[in-house]
């Protein structure tokens, strides 16, 4: 049985969107259907749901920020926002993989507000996939129209986040404490930048965290010629001991919300800014399903081969009378009782212990109102 423990988002945005109340879909049509072009001047409000499922968090939301977003369509972004219908679920006791997962065109995992982190892009040089040369959205011209908070919109109208998502960071106090902004797609916690210093010392001072990533130098070899710059994801390498990070970008230790420690990502003003390695098994609600389509932005590749509509189960979530795909003996662990507090995560029956080579662990007590 479901346990809620996440209430509803609070706030109303009135600007130039498609509108679509937190349950049904969007103008004239079902959540499977593309209303490209529509317009709607009105409210639009924040919808994020969390429960507990068995050995899963479970995730529903509209894909709706919290915070009201940038100006769109922009000059470098033509599409509008509008509500989405997501359905996720990640595991409430995260293990290592035995071997990591690199990202794919899909979303890295998804903000306490229902926004998902979908870091990539659908853009390549001369417009070829298959030539392996994927542009880097930050050094883009124009950044394929992101606003303040590092977000923009794809052509069916989701807004996502590329990077440190601002706004909300703002929103938790992020600047001054170490706060859970999302959960990755293999249920481990995504950190603001702010941490302990020391990684083992959660009473260390605070510290900005950075990547140990770096862009290469010398002359690219082969197409499409030039040097390193960090045009291009091939443009940058990974440098054990760079910075404070490995290469899923994340670390062990103990953290306010888990205090017997865990794995987390942690989101960087420095590429990666999100992950694009997991560090367990990514949930396969998270894999990107629909028909294929370009970004449809104004960058240099257009976009080709990016699959559209939310990623997940279905646009209209799980199928009936299932979870679809739950996998309790892999990812299995003691069932959260439930918190209504909107930003954090819930309690378990108990508290596991801190080993990096099994498994993350809920938190043994409720999470502080960051709100």
């Amino acid at each position: 049985m479901q346990k809620p423990i996440v209430a509803l988002g609070a706030i109303v945005l009135v600007l130039s969107v498609s509108a679509q109340p937190p349950g049904g879909g969007p103008p004239g049509g079902g959540f499977g259907r593309q209303n490209f072009g529509q317009r709607y001047t009105g409210p639009l409000t924040n919808y994020v749901s969390m429960t507990t499922n068995g050995a899963y968090r479970v995730i529903q939301a509209n894909g709706i920020p919290d915070h009201p977003p940038g100006q769109f369509p922009n000059a470098h972004n033509p599409n509008s926002i509008s509500p989405q219908r997501y359905y996720y679920k990640v595991p409430l006791h995260p293990r290592i993989a035995v071997q990591e997962t690199k990202l794919r065109m899909q979303p890295f995992g998804i903000a306490v507000n229902g926004v998902v982190f979908d870091p990539g892009a659908a853009e390549w040089w001369n417009r070829d996939q298959s030539s392996g040369w994927q542009y880097e959205p930050f050094n883009m011209p124009g950044k394929l129209g992101l606003d303040e908070y590092n977000a923009h919109v794809q052509p069916n109208g989701a807004y996502h986040y590329h990077a440190i998502p601002a706004g909300l960071m703002t929103k938790l106090g992020g600047q001054s404490k170490m706060v859970i902004l999302g959960w990755a797609a293999d249920g481990f916690p995504m950190y603001g930048p702010m941490c302990s210093a020391d990684a083992k010392n959660p009473q260390s001072r605070l510290k900005k965290m950075t990547s140990s990533y770096r862009v290469k130098k010398g002359a690219r070899n082969g197409a499409p010629g030039g040097n390193y710059d960090g045009t291009f994801l091939a443009d940058f390498e990974y440098i054990k001991g760079a910075g404070d990070l490995d290469e899923c970008n994340g670390r062990f230790g103990p953290t306010p919300d888990f205090p017997a420690g865990t794995y987390y990502y942690v989101l960087t003003e420095d590429y990666p800014f999100v992950p694009r390695i997991f560090k367990g098994m990514p949930d396969a609600s998270f894999e990107r399903r629909g028909p294929p389509g370009g970004f449809g932005g104004r960058g240099p590749g257009q976009g080709q081969g990016r699959q559209q509509g939310p990623p997940g189960e279905g646009r209209n979530g799980p199928p009936q009378g299932q979870q679809g795909g739950f996998d309790q003996g892999r990812d299995g662990g003691p069932q959260g009782r439930g918190n209504t507090g909107r930003n954090g995560p819930p309690p378990s029956q108990g508290q596991q212990g801190f080993d990096r080579n099994q498994q993350g662990g809920n938190p043994p007590g409720p999470p502080q109102d960051n709100q």
